[in-house]
């Protein structure tokens, strides 16, 4: 053929073959420019049926104007020829790529949010690809992505499956529904997406046989190997996107292109992040729960006091990265190498330790270890009084800071040295008693309330436990007891650690979330300023201030705010919902989307770690459903329901899931429950977005005179 031509188009060379036809690069001697030829093999004429189906594909993908998908010049037929003029696209396939090896992760979703961007676009235009693959994949010089054959695909695979029932086309990217013949929509673009991108990551295809009828079987009834086996080290973000893409059963995939397009692009933003964070001088360090060593369970609560005072001390340092407790502790008792769980918090270092207590004696064990290498950068034993317990903490604080090179402020200086109490006894109940506060529920609260009580009655200046009283008292007056005593008690504990210490952030953040439940919102907010200023990357307080503004109906600044509360701690699910969901109230459609998909999936990853995590559950069953996944929404919030019936906090928010639904008589079931056990915080009924076409009900006016 080269040297011929068909219509208008002189073959120049040869680009590829298939089992339809052969591309060829040609001129188009009418427009002298260069283009890629699709020609049908010979022999294979269309019927008048097949042409104009063929025509009007061809038509809808010529439409298809985006920088991501190769555009349609032209269809026709020239002399028994049935060809397809396209855009010609120098490069590499993407298949011609991979043969050399597998990609840098960086480019792999580099290359797969290009893919995705086409596939969002054609989708959007009610166009599916069908055969999606990496050799339809092209990529130039600076790895601009290009799909080529959309909208033709259909046509040249339309005997779609053989007498042996194995579907025609590239076995290897089809979706199990797609190789059974069966109906296929949007999503099998995805699955094949999905290939594409575990193929770059590993070098092979995730199914693959010499039969095609045992790669079908592979693809409806096996899982590909997993990454740990044919490439460790692949970041969990990406793992669990992939897992997704290429779920078996079409609902429990992504459900459209942008979806899918976002979690690629938070992936390569954390891989950027932590590639960031690997080269620049900041460095981040992992608190992992100290093991016990003693004979005595019961001593579980001083060795995870130890790990929370020494990541308090060294949050508060500016040039240090420490990741949140939350995080670190999910992995406790973990039979992880201390290098994967660095990998998996995103950390550069990892501390961890161990307590043996005999008597009034511990013996205490810490090392600090390099991520990168596994090599030690510091490590120690203690053999000391538990009295003393102090003085190793802070000398473990010190040694972690000396051995990654920090500079520490004047301030920071003195906020490491500080010992919050001299009395041993009062550290201890202390400690139990955050043990207990981390469980938020009524329970919970009650006990860390006597406990920090008790640790108070042993040192009176103990300011940690008067905040820690405060926050008790704060957190059951607004779920659990609507009394107005609460209040005042919490008012007269954050006032007492003020007292004791002007300087400590954790006070100001106390007290004004105290004066913000007694309805004195200006005095909080200059109290949570303070916090802040004192104290940059306290998550409380720009947390508790963004609520307070939610509560009075400013929005705007709620949702500032809880931006930058989720990134203080970017590992927090809380945060970012509760930012999509002022914005929903701002009508920032954008805003609230990207916000509501960035909780969504912290959600998911904390889910893995802490299964039985209600607020993780029915705060995620809003965004489920924001983003459009009613199903999945009842699900998440039946789950938080099944754990915690009772919990007003559980209630409150399942009535508001049903009020966006429109199921008024279960909204009002749930927040007439959830006020029948305690929960009084009247101001925040009144300004949530959730609750706004319920606002002129009956049964909402009787629910606020309940919280006059």
């Amino acid at each position: 053929m080269i040297g011929q031509t068909i219509a208008h188009y002189k073959i120049l060379e040869v680009l590829g073959k298939g089992g339809m036809g052969v591309v060829y690069r040609a001129e188009d001697t009418k427009l002298g420019r260069t283009v890629a030829l699709k020609v049908l093999t010979p022999g294979r004429p269309l019927s008048v049926r097949d042409r104009e189906r063929f025509e009007l594909e061809a038509r809808a993908a010529a439409a298809l104007q985006h920088r991501n998908i190769c555009t349609v010049y032209e269809i026709g037929e020239h002399e028994g020829f049935s060809y397809i003029s396209m855009a010609y696209v120098p490069g590499k396939s993407l298949r011609e790529i991979v043969e050399t090896g597998p990609l840098e992760i960086k480019r792999a979703l580099d290359i797969s949010v290009e893919i995705a961007e086409g596939l969002k676009a054609a989708h959007a235009k009610g166009i599916v690809h069908r055969d999606i693959k990496s050799a339809n994949i092209m990529v130039d010089d600076d790895d601009r992505v290009t799909i080529l054959d959309f909208g033709v695909a259909k046509l040249i695979g339309k005997a779609s499956v053989t007498k042996d029932g194995v579907a025609v086309g590239t076995v290897e990217y089809m979706s199990p529904e797609q190789a059974q013949g069966t109906a296929v929509d949007h999503r099998t673009d995805l699955w094949s997406l999905g290939v594409c991108l575990y193929e770059m990551i590993t070098g092979q295809l995730p199914f693959r046989s010499d039969e095609e009828a045992a790669t079908v079987y592979q693809l409806v009834n096996e899982d590909p190997a997993p990454f740990s086996t044919v490439r460790p080290g692949v970041p969990a973000a990406l793992t669990r996107i992939v897992q997704k893409v290429l779920e078996k059963k079409p609902d429990e995939r992504y459900q459209s292109a942008g979806d899918m397009l976002f979690d690629l692009k938070d992936a390569r933003a954390e891989l950027d992040r932590s590639l960031a964070a690997a080269a620049s001088d900041l460095p981040s360090v992992a608190v992992l729960p100290f093991a016990n060593m003693s004979a005595d369970k019961e001593q579980d609560f001083l060795c995870d006091g130890i790990a929370e005072e020494i990541i308090n001390d060294l949050s508060r340092i500016q040039g240090l990265h420490v990741v949140a407790r939350t995080s670190s502790f999910a992995f406790r008792g973990a039979n992880l190498d201390i290098r994967q769980i660095g990998r998996k918090l995103g950390a550069g270092s990892v501390l961890e330790g161990s307590v043996r207590k005999s008597g009034s004696r511990l013996r205490i064990t810490a090392q600090l270890i390099n991520v990168a290498d596994g090599y030690h950068l510091w490590s120690e034993k203690y053999d000391t009084d538990l009295q003393d317990v102090f003085a190793v903490q802070d000398e473990i604080g010190q040694n972690i800071v000396h051995a990654m090179e920090v500079t520490l402020t004047e301030r920071e200086k003195k906020a490491l040295l500080k010992v919050p109490t001299t009395n041993v006894e009062a550290y201890q109940f202390y400690i139990r008693g955050r043990q207990y506060f981390h469980r938020f529920s009524a329970k919970g609260l009650e006990y860390a309330r006597n406990l920090f009580t008790s640790a108070i009655i042993r040192d009176p200046q103990y300011a940690m436990a008067y905040c820690g009283l405060a926050d008790c008292y704060s957190m059951i007056y607004q779920y659990y007891d609507s009394n107005k005593t609460n209040v005042e008690n919490a008012l007269t504990a954050s006032r007492k650690a003020l007292e004791i210490d002007s300087e400590l952030a954790e006070a100001h953040a106390s007290h004004g979330l105290a004066v913000s439940l007694d309805g004195r919102f200006e005095e909080a907010e200059v109290e949570f300023e303070r916090a802040i200023e004192l104290s940059p990357k306290l998550f409380e307080a720009y947390y508790f201030y963004a609520r307070t503004a939610r509560s009075q109906g400013n929005l705007e600044k709620s949702a500032a705010l809880f931006a930058k509360a989720g990134e203080v701690r970017p590992e927090d699910y809380q945060a970012p919902i509760l930012c999509a969901d002022s914005y929903r109230g701002l009508n920032r459609e954008e805003d609230k989307i990207a916000a509501f998909r960035r909780g969504l999936a912290i959600a998911e990853r904390h889910l893995e770690l802490h299964p039985d995590d209600a607020r993780a559950w029915y705060l995620g069953a809003h965004a489920q459903f924001e983003l459009g996944r009613k199903d999945k929404a009842l699900d998440w919030n039946e789950r938080a329901m099944k754990m915690a019936p009772d919990d007003v906090a559980t209630l409150y928010n399942a009535g508001c899931l049903f009020c966006v639904m429109g199921n008024y008589d279960r909204c009002f079931e749930c927040l007439e429950k959830a006020v029948d056990n305690g929960f009084a915080h009247r101001v925040w009924i009144e300004n949530d977005p959730d609750l706004e076409p319920v606002r002129k009900e009956a049964r909402y006016k009787l629910l606020l005179e309940r919280l006059a």
